[in-house]
């Protein structure tokens, strides 16, 4: 091979054999584009042989043999820079001077898989595989294209699987909304909560519901989050562990009011009716207690985004305060 002038002196050196080239025939031209493009190809100098191959092309050789080799091997030069949309054109005029090119169809297939079209590729190893069986470089794509293939439609399947089970999962947690008169209030301002109800993994049947509960404490205007209640849970084991008597208070709780025995739990149904938690009761017993009564309205207790929802106060004065101010408010 022809020793290639450092890339310092590229430009000189390009320029030098511009001048060269530029004599004789078109196709005497063309050829020596073709050869120059050659050697910068061999040295892996990718993109100045793509410029001697385009000249050879601007050349406008007369001979279909000679613009041919000029456009694969400048699909050649884009193969190696990932140009792959120019290999398809260069391969596609190619093809058309001669239907039997084996490099055009090679390097063809070979972008069309770069760019995952597999079946594209599939399609060009077998239409050079009619005039030229024995190419082995040919059957070794069509081989690499037809693994990514298989390899595509797998994952495909497994996508088309996630989304079932997705579409599943969603139709039975609406199920079960439904069957608890749980109802779903969307986030306005479409944020995503990072707790969401579940069903409880441990049970195989998927009959049992966990959620998201915030407890809030209006007179101190702050809440907790319990960010997986088992519905099946009566409510006064987690009161037990928030509000136990023997530990200091909240921080916020500063006369020491909010103590387990002597807090008082109220849920808000949609329509606004008040009900009142007994110590003993699951989350489901008041899901249950929210449905409304025969020929009356829908109601039950509102899911937003992803979260019930329910009052906790000192019983007595501060409690019967705050129960008369809602019912104020919601009959105004």
């Amino acid at each position: 091979m022809k020793s290639l002038p450092d890339e310092e002196d590229d430009n000189v050196a390009l320029s030098a054999l511009q001048s060269l080239v530029h004599e004789g025939t078109p196709d005497e031209i063309a050829q020596n584009f073709k050869e120059q493009g050659n050697d910068y190809f061999k040295g892996r100098r990718y993109r100045e042989a793509l410029g001697f191959y385009t000249q050879g092309v601007d050349a406008k050789p007369t001979d279909p043999a000679l613009q041919g080799a000029l456009l694969c091997n400048r699909a050649a030069c884009n193969l190696e820079l990932q140009n792959y949309g120019s290999v398809l054109r260069d391969c596609s005029r190619a093809i058309t001077l001669n239907s039997r090119s084996s490099k055009a169809f090679y390097r063809s297939g070979l972008a069309l898989l770069a760019l995952d079209r597999v079946d594209e590729s599939i399609d060009c190893c077998d239409r050079c595989a009619h005039f030229d069986p024995t190419n082995a470089s040919i059957k070794s794509l069509r081989e690499k294209a037809t693994k990514k293939k298989g390899e595509k439609e797998r994952k495909e399947r497994e996508r088309q699987e996630r989304i079932r089970a997705e579409q599943e999962a969603r139709r039975k947690l609406k199920a079960a909304f439904t069957e608890r008169n749980l109802i779903e209030v969307p986030n306005p301002d479409g944020t995503a909560n990072p707790y969401s109800p579940h069903f409880d993994v441990e049970d195989p049947t998927d009959s049992t519901l966990i959620l998201p509960v915030f407890f809030l404490y209006p007179q101190h205007a702050t809440s907790d989050v319990i960010s997986e209640f088992v519905e099946t849970t009566p409510f006064s084991m987690h009161l037990t562990a928030m509000f136990p008597p023997s530990v200091p208070a909240p921080e916020w709780d500063r006369s020491g009011e909010y103590v387990d025995g002597k807090l008082a739990l109220y849920a808000i149904t949609r329509r606004k009716r008040l009900l009142k938690v007994g110590k003993k009761m699951t989350l489901r017993d008041v899901c249950q207690a929210a449905k409304a009564k025969v020929g009356e309205p829908k109601d039950g207790l509102e899911l937003k985004d992803g979260c019930l929802t329910f009052v906790v106060l000192p019983k007595g004065d501060v409690e019967q305060k705050w129960v008369d101010d809602f019912k104020k408010s919601r009959d105004a």
